[in-house]
């Protein structure tokens, strides 16, 4: 429990061993974690065909869906179907994947995620050019008449946190950070309050700031 004590979500990496190159979990297990989990799930889908197989996920407990922009053949209709059936709809991009490919989707989604290292494996370097896309994604979900969340997925560290904030992310997606930490529940304390950044002081008063992030 005091893992998720201070995240606000469980993001859930779906791999099929083709879209990626590794394999993961399917619809059962995450059924069952979304019978079992306090945290509402964030389900990412790393797999060929999403608009076959993003149904096959919309269990109680999953609070969004999200798929990839590369592996869907009609976006804005599994988008519109998966908002319909109560699930908030996020795409994400790989790193070669321009931001500007989202503008005719924009009005049907509620989430970007933007991948700062290949699909896949944990653990890899960051692509230092997240940062501008990060921007460009933002610009983008201010054009917007809804609200629409930047996820930023993929080497998000404490010290990287501040950066990826001020680029435009709402949403951290944290993995080796968390699990390979000795106490993974104060690793989540500690990104959190890097993402919030430092409080004023006591004569300082008040200051703007970056959007607190939410690492998960």
């Amino acid at each position: 429990m005091a893992l998720v004590a201070n995240a606000d979500l469980m993001h859930i990496d779906v791999m099929d061993g083709h879209f990626v190159p590794n394999l993961t979990i399917g619809p059962p297990v995450v059924k069952r974690l979304g019978e079992l989990s306090p945290l509402p799930l964030d389900v990412h889908l790393m797999i060929e065909d999403p608009d076959r197989w993003a149904p096959t996920y919309l269990f109680p407990g999953v609070a969004s869906i999200t798929f990839h922009l590369e592996a869907a053949s009609a976006p804005v209709r599994l988008a519109q179907w998966l908002r319909h059936n109560g699930v908030k709809a996020g795409v994400a991009l790989n790193p070669a994947t321009p931001v500007s490919l989202l503008e005719e989707l924009i009005s049907h989604i509620d989430a970007i995620l933007v991948m700062s290292v290949e699909p896949g494996f944990g653990g890899q370097r960051f692509i230092e050019h997240s940062y501008t896309k990060l921007q460009q994604a933002r610009e983008l979900v201010q054009q917007a008449d809804h609200l629409i969340a930047v996820q930023m997925d993929g080497g998000v560290k404490r010290e990287r946190i501040a950066k990826l904030v001020a680029a435009g992310a709402d949403v951290l997606v944290a993995g080796s950070a968390i699990f390979n930490a000795p106490d993974p529940g104060a690793e989540v304390t500690a990104l959190r309050r890097a993402a919030e950044g430092p409080k004023p002081g006591p004569t300082s008063g008040p200051r703007p700031g970056p959007r607190p992030g939410r690492p998960l």
